[in-house]
Protein backbone atom coordinates (compact mmCIF):
# COMPACT_ATOMS: atom_id res chain seq x y z
CA UNK A 1 0.00 0.00 0.00
CA UNK A 2 1.34 3.67 -0.77
CA UNK A 3 2.88 5.09 2.38
CA UNK A 4 0.26 7.98 2.02
CA UNK A 5 -2.63 5.89 2.75
CA UNK A 6 -1.51 5.22 6.03
CA UNK A 7 -1.83 8.69 7.00
CA UNK A 8 -5.77 7.91 5.61
CA UNK A 9 -5.86 5.27 8.12
CA UNK A 10 -3.83 6.85 11.16
CA UNK A 11 -6.85 9.68 11.10
CA UNK A 12 -9.28 6.88 10.75
CA UNK A 13 -8.54 5.82 13.48
CA UNK A 14 -8.39 8.80 15.70
CA UNK A 15 -11.67 9.66 14.42
CA UNK A 16 -13.19 6.71 16.05
CA UNK A 17 -11.62 7.81 19.08
CA UNK A 18 -13.55 10.93 18.65
CA UNK A 19 -16.46 8.75 18.45
CA UNK A 20 -15.82 7.14 22.01
CA UNK A 21 -15.46 10.42 23.18
CA UNK A 22 -18.77 11.79 21.78
CA UNK A 23 -20.56 9.45 23.34
CA UNK A 24 -18.89 8.44 26.14
CA UNK A 25 -17.18 11.81 27.84
CA UNK A 26 -21.03 13.85 28.65
CA UNK A 27 -22.16 10.64 30.93
CA UNK A 28 -19.29 10.93 33.67
CA UNK A 29 -20.51 14.65 34.18
CA UNK A 30 -24.61 13.66 34.53
CA UNK A 31 -24.30 14.05 38.54
CA UNK A 32 -22.46 17.38 38.32
CA UNK A 33 -24.81 18.83 36.07
CA UNK A 34 -27.72 17.80 38.55
CA UNK A 35 -25.84 19.56 41.19
CA UNK A 36 -24.19 22.75 39.34
CA UNK A 37 -27.29 23.55 37.39
CA UNK A 38 -30.43 21.73 39.00
CA UNK A 39 -31.13 19.96 36.40
CA UNK A 40 -33.56 16.57 37.66
CA UNK A 41 -32.10 13.40 36.80
CA UNK A 42 -35.11 12.56 34.56
CA UNK A 43 -34.28 15.35 32.21
CA UNK A 44 -30.23 14.62 32.42
CA UNK A 45 -30.83 10.77 30.99
CA UNK A 46 -32.65 12.26 28.36
CA UNK A 47 -29.41 13.76 26.86
CA UNK A 48 -28.22 10.13 25.63
CA UNK A 49 -31.42 9.32 24.35
CA UNK A 50 -31.11 12.36 22.25
CA UNK A 51 -27.64 11.70 21.49
CA UNK A 52 -28.55 8.62 19.62
CA UNK A 53 -31.53 9.33 18.35
CA UNK A 54 -29.92 12.34 16.40
CA UNK A 55 -27.19 9.93 15.15
CA UNK A 56 -29.95 7.72 13.94
CA UNK A 57 -31.27 10.37 12.37
CA UNK A 58 -28.35 11.89 10.98
CA UNK A 59 -27.52 8.18 9.78
CA UNK A 60 -30.82 7.85 7.89
CA UNK A 61 -30.21 11.81 6.64
CA UNK A 62 -26.45 11.28 5.44
CA UNK A 63 -27.26 9.31 2.11
CA UNK A 64 -28.94 11.68 0.58
CA UNK A 65 -25.89 14.17 0.91
CA UNK A 66 -22.48 12.65 1.47
CA UNK A 67 -21.95 11.56 -1.99
CA UNK A 68 -23.27 15.28 -3.35
CA UNK A 69 -20.37 16.72 -1.04
CA UNK A 70 -17.84 14.10 -0.73
CA UNK A 71 -15.98 12.45 1.87
CA UNK A 72 -13.54 14.65 2.51
CA UNK A 73 -15.82 17.71 2.92
CA UNK A 74 -18.22 15.18 5.32
CA UNK A 75 -15.62 14.27 7.50
CA UNK A 76 -14.43 18.30 7.92
CA UNK A 77 -18.08 18.80 8.78
CA UNK A 78 -17.92 15.57 11.48
CA UNK A 79 -15.14 16.63 12.95
CA UNK A 80 -15.65 20.49 13.43
CA UNK A 81 -19.31 19.53 14.81
CA UNK A 82 -17.38 17.70 17.39
CA UNK A 83 -15.03 20.78 18.13
CA UNK A 84 -18.55 23.14 18.27
CA UNK A 85 -20.53 20.31 20.77
CA UNK A 86 -18.04 20.17 23.03
CA UNK A 87 -17.36 24.08 23.34
CA UNK A 88 -20.71 24.62 22.97
CA UNK A 89 -21.16 22.54 26.47
CA UNK A 90 -18.66 24.83 28.17
CA UNK A 91 -20.63 28.00 27.28
CA UNK A 92 -24.08 27.70 26.27
CA UNK A 93 -25.57 26.46 29.87
CA UNK A 94 -24.58 29.78 31.25
CA UNK A 95 -24.94 32.30 28.20
CA UNK A 96 -29.14 30.93 27.76
CA UNK A 97 -31.46 31.09 30.52
CA UNK A 98 -32.15 27.34 30.44
CA UNK A 99 -29.13 25.25 31.21
CA UNK A 100 -30.77 22.39 30.14
CA UNK A 101 -31.19 23.91 26.70
CA UNK A 102 -27.89 24.77 26.63
CA UNK A 103 -26.77 21.28 26.91
CA UNK A 104 -29.54 19.84 24.42
CA UNK A 105 -28.10 22.26 22.17
CA UNK A 106 -24.57 21.32 22.39
CA UNK A 107 -25.20 17.14 22.15
CA UNK A 108 -27.05 17.84 19.22
CA UNK A 109 -24.30 20.05 17.59
CA UNK A 110 -21.63 16.96 18.49
CA UNK A 111 -24.06 14.22 18.11
CA UNK A 112 -24.55 15.30 14.24
CA UNK A 113 -20.36 14.85 14.01
CA UNK A 114 -20.84 11.44 15.75
CA UNK A 115 -23.54 10.49 13.73
CA UNK A 116 -21.59 11.35 10.54
CA UNK A 117 -18.32 9.66 11.40
CA UNK A 118 -19.99 6.13 12.20
CA UNK A 119 -21.24 6.72 8.49
CA UNK A 120 -17.90 7.59 7.04
CA UNK A 121 -14.99 6.41 8.68
CA UNK A 122 -15.63 2.64 7.67
CA UNK A 123 -16.23 2.98 3.66
CA UNK A 124 -13.12 5.77 4.21
CA UNK A 125 -11.19 2.71 5.63
CA UNK A 126 -12.69 -0.07 3.32
CA UNK A 127 -12.06 2.25 -0.11
CA UNK A 128 -7.90 2.67 0.86
CA UNK A 129 -5.98 0.27 -1.38
CA UNK A 130 -5.36 -2.30 1.16
CA UNK A 131 -4.52 -6.14 0.96
CA UNK A 132 -6.21 -7.16 4.32
CA UNK A 133 -9.50 -5.49 4.94
CA UNK A 134 -11.02 -7.25 7.24
CA UNK A 135 -7.92 -6.71 9.19
CA UNK A 136 -7.76 -3.17 8.65
CA UNK A 137 -11.95 -3.03 9.62
CA UNK A 138 -11.36 -4.68 12.93
CA UNK A 139 -8.65 -2.96 13.90
CA UNK A 140 -10.47 0.43 13.22
CA UNK A 141 -13.36 -0.53 15.37
CA UNK A 142 -10.66 -1.10 18.29
CA UNK A 143 -9.41 2.56 18.46
CA UNK A 144 -13.65 2.65 19.54
CA UNK A 145 -12.80 0.55 22.54
CA UNK A 146 -9.31 2.19 23.43
CA UNK A 147 -11.16 5.43 22.90
CA UNK A 148 -13.78 4.68 25.49
CA UNK A 149 -11.01 3.15 27.92
CA UNK A 150 -9.20 6.55 27.42
CA UNK A 151 -11.95 8.86 28.44
CA UNK A 152 -12.79 7.54 31.44
CA UNK A 153 -9.37 6.91 32.52
CA UNK A 154 -7.91 10.21 31.48
CA UNK A 155 -11.08 12.10 32.90
CA UNK A 156 -11.00 10.03 36.22
CA UNK A 157 -7.80 10.68 36.79
CA UNK A 158 -8.25 14.65 35.56
CA UNK A 159 -11.04 14.70 37.61
CA UNK A 160 -9.28 13.00 40.67
CA UNK A 161 -5.95 16.14 40.59
CA UNK A 162 -8.28 18.94 39.48
CA UNK A 163 -11.47 18.63 40.49
CA UNK A 164 -15.12 17.82 38.59
CA UNK A 165 -15.78 21.62 39.22
CA UNK A 166 -12.96 22.25 36.46
CA UNK A 167 -14.99 20.08 34.11
CA UNK A 168 -14.53 22.31 31.15
CA UNK A 169 -11.40 22.65 30.69
CA UNK A 170 -11.06 19.10 30.53
CA UNK A 171 -13.81 19.57 27.41
CA UNK A 172 -11.78 21.94 25.54
CA UNK A 173 -9.05 19.58 26.04
CA UNK A 174 -11.09 16.67 24.59
CA UNK A 175 -12.24 19.28 22.06
CA UNK A 176 -8.41 19.62 20.49
CA UNK A 177 -8.58 15.91 19.50
CA UNK A 178 -11.44 16.40 16.52
CA UNK A 179 -9.65 20.02 15.76
CA UNK A 180 -6.61 18.55 15.25
CA UNK A 181 -7.72 15.55 13.65
CA UNK A 182 -9.86 18.02 11.28
CA UNK A 183 -6.88 19.57 10.00
CA UNK A 184 -5.59 15.88 9.33
CA UNK A 185 -8.63 15.26 7.00
CA UNK A 186 -8.16 18.26 4.80
CA UNK A 187 -4.67 16.66 3.72
CA UNK A 188 -4.89 13.04 3.53
CA UNK A 189 -5.47 10.85 0.45
CA UNK A 190 -9.05 9.70 0.34
CA UNK A 191 -10.04 6.73 -2.34
CA UNK A 192 -13.49 6.88 -4.02
CA UNK A 193 -15.42 3.40 -2.66
CA UNK A 194 -16.46 3.21 -6.56
CA UNK A 195 -14.54 3.86 -9.80
CA UNK A 196 -14.59 6.62 -11.66
CA UNK A 197 -18.20 7.42 -13.25
CA UNK A 198 -19.83 4.67 -11.57
CA UNK A 199 -22.53 4.41 -9.28
CA UNK A 200 -23.57 3.18 -6.06
CA UNK A 201 -26.53 1.26 -5.10
CA UNK A 202 -29.66 3.05 -4.51
CA UNK A 203 -32.05 1.82 -1.42
CA UNK A 204 -34.70 0.36 -3.39
CA UNK A 205 -32.05 -1.45 -5.02
CA UNK A 206 -30.79 -2.63 -1.75
CA UNK A 207 -34.06 -3.64 -0.47
CA UNK A 208 -34.36 -6.03 -3.33
CA UNK A 209 -31.33 -7.82 -2.31
CA UNK A 210 -31.85 -10.35 0.33
CA UNK A 211 -28.45 -10.86 1.33
CA UNK A 212 -28.49 -7.32 2.53
CA UNK A 213 -31.46 -7.71 5.01
CA UNK A 214 -29.94 -10.38 6.49
CA UNK A 215 -26.94 -8.00 6.83
CA UNK A 216 -29.16 -5.94 8.47
CA UNK A 217 -30.55 -8.33 10.82
CA UNK A 218 -27.09 -9.31 11.86
CA UNK A 219 -26.00 -5.31 12.12
CA UNK A 220 -29.00 -4.84 14.63
CA UNK A 221 -28.02 -8.41 16.06
CA UNK A 222 -24.24 -6.81 16.51
CA UNK A 223 -24.76 -3.99 18.61
CA UNK A 224 -27.54 -5.66 20.32
CA UNK A 225 -25.29 -8.65 21.80
CA UNK A 226 -22.82 -5.91 22.49
CA UNK A 227 -24.75 -3.07 24.31
CA UNK A 228 -27.49 -5.64 26.14
CA UNK A 229 -24.67 -6.83 28.05
CA UNK A 230 -22.37 -3.73 28.09
CA UNK A 231 -24.82 -1.46 30.00
CA UNK A 232 -25.49 -3.75 33.13
CA UNK A 233 -22.10 -4.57 33.22
CA UNK A 234 -21.49 -1.97 36.36
CA UNK A 235 -24.48 -3.30 37.85
CA UNK A 236 -23.22 -7.06 38.20
CA UNK A 237 -19.93 -5.24 39.63
CA UNK A 238 -21.93 -3.30 42.53
CA UNK A 239 -24.36 -5.47 43.00
CA UNK A 240 -22.75 -9.39 42.62
CA UNK A 241 -19.51 -7.46 44.20
CA UNK A 242 -20.12 -5.29 46.50
CA UNK A 243 -18.05 -3.05 45.71
CA UNK A 244 -18.78 0.86 44.91
CA UNK A 245 -19.75 2.41 42.30
CA UNK A 246 -16.40 3.95 40.82
CA UNK A 247 -14.75 0.74 41.09
CA UNK A 248 -17.73 -1.26 39.80
CA UNK A 249 -17.59 1.18 36.50
CA UNK A 250 -14.58 0.86 36.26
CA UNK A 251 -14.53 -3.32 36.39
CA UNK A 252 -17.49 -3.16 34.68
CA UNK A 253 -17.68 -1.34 31.65
CA UNK A 254 -14.02 -0.30 31.45
CA UNK A 255 -13.00 -4.33 31.66
CA UNK A 256 -15.39 -5.30 28.75
CA UNK A 257 -14.25 -2.36 26.53
CA UNK A 258 -10.94 -3.64 27.12
CA UNK A 259 -11.51 -6.85 26.00
CA UNK A 260 -13.71 -6.14 23.29
CA UNK A 261 -10.90 -3.59 22.01
CA UNK A 262 -8.21 -6.54 22.74
CA UNK A 263 -10.27 -9.03 20.07
CA UNK A 264 -10.85 -6.40 17.77
CA UNK A 265 -6.43 -5.85 17.14
CA UNK A 266 -5.86 -9.15 17.49
CA UNK A 267 -7.91 -9.87 14.44
CA UNK A 268 -6.65 -6.53 13.07
CA UNK A 269 -3.05 -8.38 13.75
CA UNK A 270 -3.47 -11.63 12.65
CA UNK A 271 -6.96 -11.33 10.77
CA UNK A 272 -4.79 -12.50 7.24
CA UNK A 273 -4.44 -15.96 9.27
CA UNK A 274 -7.99 -16.36 9.48
CA UNK A 275 -11.46 -17.31 7.79
CA UNK A 276 -13.63 -14.24 9.06
CA UNK A 277 -16.56 -16.73 8.90
CA UNK A 278 -15.07 -19.11 10.96
CA UNK A 279 -14.12 -16.22 13.60
CA UNK A 280 -17.29 -14.80 13.51
CA UNK A 281 -18.50 -18.26 14.07
CA UNK A 282 -16.91 -18.90 17.19
CA UNK A 283 -17.12 -15.42 18.43
CA UNK A 284 -20.76 -15.69 18.17
CA UNK A 285 -20.82 -19.73 20.02
CA UNK A 286 -18.68 -17.92 23.10
CA UNK A 287 -21.23 -14.58 22.88
CA UNK A 288 -23.86 -17.69 23.65
CA UNK A 289 -21.79 -19.55 26.52
CA UNK A 290 -21.40 -15.87 28.20
CA UNK A 291 -24.48 -15.04 28.02
CA UNK A 292 -25.24 -18.48 29.65
CA UNK A 293 -23.10 -18.15 32.10
CA UNK A 294 -23.92 -14.71 33.25
CA UNK A 295 -27.78 -16.11 33.01
CA UNK A 296 -27.98 -19.59 34.32
CA UNK A 297 -25.00 -20.54 36.52
CA UNK A 298 -25.18 -19.47 40.14
CA UNK A 299 -22.33 -17.30 41.35
CA UNK A 300 -21.21 -13.71 41.00
CA UNK A 301 -18.02 -14.40 40.26
CA UNK A 302 -19.37 -16.71 37.28
CA UNK A 303 -21.27 -13.83 35.96
CA UNK A 304 -18.71 -11.48 36.17
CA UNK A 305 -16.52 -13.47 34.37
CA UNK A 306 -19.20 -13.63 31.87
CA UNK A 307 -19.83 -10.30 31.11
CA UNK A 308 -16.05 -10.55 30.72
CA UNK A 309 -16.42 -13.21 28.21
CA UNK A 310 -18.81 -11.45 26.27
CA UNK A 311 -16.60 -8.27 25.88
CA UNK A 312 -14.05 -10.63 24.26
CA UNK A 313 -16.42 -12.92 22.35
CA UNK A 314 -18.81 -9.32 20.69
CA UNK A 315 -15.18 -7.61 19.41
CA UNK A 316 -15.24 -8.71 16.07
CA UNK A 317 -19.04 -8.76 15.29
CA UNK A 318 -19.83 -4.83 14.05
CA UNK A 319 -16.77 -4.55 11.88
CA UNK A 320 -16.81 -8.35 10.51
CA UNK A 321 -20.43 -7.57 9.25
CA UNK A 322 -19.07 -4.33 8.04
CA UNK A 323 -16.39 -6.29 5.70
CA UNK A 324 -18.64 -9.00 4.95
CA UNK A 325 -21.03 -6.34 3.83
CA UNK A 326 -18.35 -4.87 1.82
CA UNK A 327 -17.27 -8.24 -0.22
CA UNK A 328 -20.93 -9.55 -0.56
CA UNK A 329 -22.55 -6.64 -2.16
CA UNK A 330 -20.92 -4.99 -4.83
CA UNK A 331 -21.59 -1.05 -5.38
CA UNK A 332 -23.48 -0.85 -2.16
CA UNK A 333 -21.45 2.22 -1.40
CA UNK A 334 -22.34 5.18 1.06
CA UNK A 335 -25.97 3.91 1.12
CA UNK A 336 -25.36 0.53 2.19
CA UNK A 337 -22.66 1.74 5.19
CA UNK A 338 -24.98 4.38 6.20
CA UNK A 339 -28.17 2.07 6.84
CA UNK A 340 -26.06 -0.42 8.45
CA UNK A 341 -25.23 1.67 11.07
CA UNK A 342 -28.43 2.99 11.25
CA UNK A 343 -29.67 -0.76 11.77
CA UNK A 344 -26.11 -1.05 14.37
CA UNK A 345 -26.93 2.15 16.45
CA UNK A 346 -30.71 0.58 16.30
CA UNK A 347 -29.34 -2.55 17.74
CA UNK A 348 -27.24 -0.75 20.12
CA UNK A 349 -30.37 0.80 21.40
CA UNK A 350 -32.71 -1.53 21.28
CA UNK A 351 -30.74 -4.65 22.96
CA UNK A 352 -30.26 -3.21 26.87
CA UNK A 353 -34.45 -1.56 26.10
CA UNK A 354 -35.30 -5.31 25.55
CA UNK A 355 -33.35 -6.60 28.57
CA UNK A 356 -34.87 -4.14 30.97
CA UNK A 357 -38.69 -4.09 29.84
CA UNK A 358 -38.24 -8.25 30.19
CA UNK A 359 -36.43 -7.91 33.74
CA UNK A 360 -39.23 -5.52 34.74
CA UNK A 361 -41.75 -7.84 33.58
CA UNK A 362 -40.32 -10.96 35.29
CA UNK A 363 -40.08 -8.65 38.32
CA UNK A 364 -36.62 -7.30 37.97
CA UNK A 365 -34.53 -10.49 37.31
CA UNK A 366 -31.97 -9.02 35.35
CA UNK A 367 -30.99 -12.36 34.70
CA UNK A 368 -33.83 -13.47 33.14
CA UNK A 369 -33.62 -10.24 30.78
CA UNK A 370 -30.23 -11.53 29.94
CA UNK A 371 -31.38 -15.02 28.84
CA UNK A 372 -34.05 -13.83 26.89
CA UNK A 373 -30.74 -11.67 25.06
CA UNK A 374 -29.51 -14.89 24.25
CA UNK A 375 -31.38 -14.50 21.18
CA UNK A 376 -29.29 -11.78 19.39
CA UNK A 377 -25.77 -13.94 18.71
CA UNK A 378 -28.19 -16.79 18.10
CA UNK A 379 -29.96 -14.62 15.19
CA UNK A 380 -26.20 -13.36 14.16
CA UNK A 381 -25.22 -16.87 13.66
CA UNK A 382 -27.76 -18.09 11.25
CA UNK A 383 -27.09 -14.71 9.62
CA UNK A 384 -23.54 -15.83 9.10
CA UNK A 385 -24.58 -19.45 7.97
CA UNK A 386 -27.07 -17.55 5.17
CA UNK A 387 -24.52 -15.34 3.69
CA UNK A 388 -21.55 -18.50 3.31
CA UNK A 389 -24.75 -20.45 1.66
CA UNK A 390 -25.94 -17.55 -0.63
CA UNK A 391 -21.89 -16.23 -1.43
CA UNK A 392 -20.88 -19.65 -2.42
CA UNK A 393 -24.32 -20.17 -4.58
CA UNK A 394 -23.15 -16.56 -6.40
CA UNK A 395 -19.72 -17.93 -6.72
CA UNK A 396 -20.53 -21.45 -8.64
CA UNK A 397 -22.98 -19.53 -10.39
CA UNK A 398 -20.28 -17.41 -12.01
CA UNK A 399 -17.62 -20.33 -12.29
CA UNK A 400 -20.08 -22.33 -14.34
Amino acid sequence: MDKRYHKTLYACFTGYVVQAIVNNFVPLLFLTFHSSYGIPMAQITLLITFNFFTQLLVDMLSVAFVDRIGYRASMIIAHLCAVAGFLFLTILPDLLGNAFAGLLIAVAVYAVGGGLLEVLVSPVVEACPTKQKEKAMSLLHSFYCWGHVAVVLVSTVYFRLFGIENWKILACIWALIPFANMIAFTKVPIVSLLEEEEKGLTIKQLFRMRIFWVLMVMMVCAGASEQAVSQWASVFAETGLHINKTIGDLAGPMLFAVLMGSSRAFYGKYGERMDLDRFMTGSGILCVIAYLCISLVPGPIVGFAGCALCGLSVGVMWPGVFSKAAASVSRGGTAMFALLALAGDVGCAGGPTAVGMISDALGNHLKMGILAGVLFPILLLIGIYLCRIWNRRACENICS
